[in-house]
Parts: structure tokens; C-alpha cells; sequence
């Protein structure tokens, strides 16, 4: 069974595209969503967490105290390494058990979607990798509309700490050009075309 990743920075719409495999009955991995599930329920990260960031990583509820943990690690690389760190190995594990589920149900195929495919360093579990290119203007537009209360200023910092898109372009088997002039659907079917004759 092959192992699919799909990425592209804020705005490139891989999100998107990755609903199109799931409407072919793909099978769709989403990173973003399942770390959060895998902070919340995986044992082993919860009490690691506890012990780099303290009790206050998790609310009363139990659930992972997003806000704290972002107001630690949002100006300080070093506490934002130390987060990824322990994360990233256990959804890369979740993936994995994920993965061997898919493949016992007879998927020919399954797609990863990652916003940091290769900075998390997931990308050593995939035998290819797509990215989704829009041009930063397209991509900043599309966030504001999308997401009302970012402003631009914001758009811009996420997408500084971000890889670049020439790096993700230079590392892609695939690209989606999702940039408003060339048609999405019809690239999306002939990448299950191809992935499903490899």
C-alpha cells in the first residue's frame, strides 16, 4: 500500500484537495486534527507533557490547554522544539497503527495531510509526497476570507515560520497548482489515476 503525503502552506487549499481523494474513497489522514486526539488521549505524551510544561498543559476538563501551550512556545523556539518533540513521535506512531489499519481493509493507497510534513520529519514514513502551490497573494486572500478575525500581519507570520514554497516545490514528487487558474479536480484524478496503477 502506498503512503501519500500531501502538503502546502497556509492558504494552498490541501485541505481542499484532500477532500477530493476522500470523495474517491481514499483514505484521509489528517495530522493537524488527530494531534490534538493524540494530545488529548495518548497516555505516554500526556504525562510527558505534563513534565516539560507543568499541570497547566491541561485544563480541568483534561483536555490540552492550547491556549497555555501556545503562549509558552509561541515566542520561544526552544519550548516550541521541545513541544514538536514530543508530539510529532506519537502522531507519527498513531499514523503508523492507522496506516496498518487501512492497509488490512485493502486500501490501495492512503493520503497524509500535513501542514509540517517535512518539518516534523513525517516525511521518512511516505513513499511520496504532493504539495499544493498557490501564490502568497491567492493564499492570503483565501485565509482572510476564510478566517475573518486574522489579519494580514498574521497571515504573514505564520507563513514566515513556514517552509518555503520553493523548498516544498524542490522536495515534491507531486504538485497541485491550486492557484485559481488551473482546474483542481481534474489534477486530483489523474494522481489517483497514476497511484492507483503504481
Amino acid at each position: 500500500m502506498l503512503r501519500i503525503g500531501i502538503t502546502g502552506g497556509i492558504g494552498s487549499g490541501k485541505s481542499v484537495a484532500c477532500r477530493m481523494f476522500a470523495v474517491l474513497n481514499v483514505p484521509v489522514y489528517d495530522a493537524d486534527s488527530r494531534a490534538k486526539w493524540v494530545m488529548a488521549n495518548d497516555l505516554v505524551l500526556r504525562q510527558a507533557l505534563q513534565e516539560a510544561f507543568g499541570p497547566e498543559a491541561f485544563d480541568a476538563s483534561g483536555q490540552p490547554n492550547r491556549t497555555y501551550l501556545a503562549q509558552v512556545v509561541f515566542k520561544d523556539p526552544e519550548q516550541l522544539a521541545r513541544l514538536n518533540s514530543l508530539v510529532h513521535p506519537r502522531v507519527g506512531h498513531d499514523f503508523e497503527q492507522w496506516a496498518q489499519t487501512q492497509q488490512a481493509a485493502g486500501a490501495i493507497y492512503v493520503i497524509k495531510e500535513a501542514a509540517l510534513l517535512y518539518e516534523s520529519g513525517s516525511y521518512q514514513q511516505l513513499d511520496k509526497i504532493i504539495t499544493v502551490f498557490a501564490p502568497q497573494p491567492v493564499r492570503q486572500a483565501r485565509v482572510l476570507r476564510r478566517d475573518p478575525h486574522r489579519t494580514p500581519d498574521d497571515i504573514l507570520a505564520i507563513i514566515g515560520k513556514q517552509m518555503s514554497e520553493e523548498e516544498k516545490l524542490s522536495r515534491a514528487d507531486y504538485v497541485l497548482r491550486n492557484d485559481d487558474k488551473h482546474l483542481l479536480i481534474p489534477q486530483v484524478l489523474e494522481l489517483d489515476r497514476q497511484f492507483r496503477s503504481l
